[in-house]
């Protein structure tokens, strides 16, 4: 019997893993892919919004505000890439400089600082690439980016070293609750690909398909809707050209089309909003790409087509009333719900993390652990820039001294050594597969895209799981890379 189960492991689930591994329970961690960070929470814009935006009053606004320093603060504990670089929202032209102030309102409302009309010619100053015709736009001083997945990762490292347990490729197929007569108390049965589980409390962090398993449950039925967001991403050479994230004035589809650079340097332009009814469908499309480089062109006139290096989608769970649902579910004690957890629900993630887990250690009366182990420490980082400080080269040969393997170059665009992806396998719920790999090292990210570096890193991971290379996938099912040998007779 587990205690907590939690279903689902993107950013939410992981951030809410690592806040109740804080207390003395049993938690297991389910989730249908192959590795944490497998749906939307590998493929978003890597914001953290200020708040200026959602409507005040709602979850949203709540936990976008409340979760803004927090993802500051956790991504420092947890070292994890995270920039305060601003956000800019766009007014192209006199008529759309009220919608700014009313932003601003907004933004305030909901307790949002560092809130400020600027004129155009300080974007410019800022932002030299911008549409010169712009008419001024709003300054976020709260807004940032961050590497999504790597929280996520960085979150469920931090739990599995406290003692949380990660069950992967393992769908959860059906819900049920039973009370004890006796007691009074209830359990929960949780079918999977993998057996049945047991369990005193659900966390349901599931995404898209949060709203089909809450229906077997609860009364208080759900409606999720997959949204389709497609993006173009730029190399490191464009990146580092523009500072701000660059928002235009959002829709009711959302926050808009932007531009913002990565804390990888890289740039992302997107994304688009279409619901999708099969909610697997991370497709690109033609159409859609296009309408984004028309839209992207409204804010950098500029935009070059010539440094694009890959283009990909990711999908959104929003729920029919337009905000998050996240606390107990009244008519089945027991059972927390995070559901419809879209924009700004990176940002929102540590907040909602740390609600649910005093919910479930108020209404199980738990206590906290006597000690928190402190998070596992980053992969050692390699840079080319260590040759040319004297200081930086001593630590290096040091480094290569120590372990060979960091000085045998795997992924040159991105400059990943043998070590730091052997080092990426062997971690706490560690790599499995090439997109595991990838993105806890960022070999296979860069310019090549993997044409390089995949066949040495398919020898490292077979070799270190134990396995052929024909087994091995790019993001686990049936996405096998290698499906035999040339030359050999069967």
């Amino acid at each position: 019997m587990h205690d907590v189960v939690i279903i689902g492991a993107g950013v939410i689930g992981c951030a809410i893993a690592r806040e109740v591994s804080r207390y003395k329970l049993r938690v297991l961690v389910l989730d249908q892919a192959s590795d944490v960070c497998e749906g939307t929470s590998k493929a978003n814009s890597g914001i953290i919004h200020a708040g200026y935006d959602a409507t005040p009053g709602t979850r949203k606004a709540h936990y976008n505000v409340r979760g803004n320093p927090l993802v500051y603060q956790w991504a420092q504990e947890l070292s994890v890439p995270c920039q305060n670089n601003t956000s800019l929202v766009l007014a192209f032209s006199e008529t759309d400089l009220p919608r700014i102030d009313a932003l601003i309102e907004r933004g305030q409302q909901n307790g949002v600082t560092g809130l400020r009309k600027v004129s155009r010619e300080e974007v410019l100053d800022r932002e030299p690439l911008v549409n010169p015709a712009i008419a001024g736009a709003l300054l976020a001083e709260t807004g940032g980016i961050v590497s999504p997945y790597g929280l996520t990762i960085a979150l469920a490292e931090h739990a599995a070293v406290n003692g949380v347990e990660f069950r992967l490729n393992c769908q959860v197929q059906a819900l049920a609750h039973q009370t004890d007569l006796d007691g009074g108390q209830t359990n929960f049965i949780i079918e999977t690909s993998q057996g049945p589980v047991q369990a005193r409390a659900i966390v349901n962090a599931a995404g898209v398909f949060a709203d089909r398993l809450h229906n077997t449950l609860s009364q208080d039925t759900l409606t999720i809707t997959a949204r389709r967001g497609e993006y173009w991403m730029l190399d490191k050479r464009i990146g580092a050209q523009f500072c701000a994230t660059l928002f235009q004035l959002p829709t009711d589809k959302g926050k808009g089309i932007l531009v913002t650079p990565t804390v990888e340097q890289t740039l992302i332009l997107g994304p688009t909003s279409d619901p999708v009814p099969d909610k697997m469908d991370t497709r690109t499309t033609a159409a859609k790409l296009e309408e984004i480089l028309e839209a992207a062109a409204q804010t950098w006139p500029g935009l070059r087509k010539d440094s694009f290096i890959t283009s990909f989608s990711g999908l959104r769970a929003h729920l029919a009333e337009g905000d998050f649902r996240v606390g107990r579910v009244p008519d089945v004690p027991g059972y927390y719900l995070a559901a419809g957890i879209e924009s700004p629900g990176l940002t929102a993630a540590p907040a909602i993390a740390i609600d649910l887990a005093e919910l479930i250690a108020t209404d199980f009366n738990l206590a906290l652990k006597p000690e928190f182990l402190s998070p596992p420490p980053p992969i050692p980082g390699f840079s080319l820039k260590q040759l040319a400080d004297p200081d930086e080269l001593d630590n290096l040969a040091a480094e290569i001294a120590r372990d060979p393997a960091m000085g045998r170059m795997v992924c040159r665009c991105e400059q990943v050594t043998e070590a730091q992806i052997r080092a990426a396998i062997r971690r706490p719920v560690g790599a499995r597969t090439l997109d595991g790999i990838k993105r806890r090292t960022r070999a296979n990210m860069g310019r090549c895209q993997g044409g390089f570096c995949t066949p040495r890193i398919l020898e490292i991971l077979a070799e270190e799981l134990g396995c052929d290379s024909t087994d091995l996938t790019k993001s686990g099912g049936q996405s096998r890379i290698l499906t035999g040998q040339l030359g050999v007779e069967a």
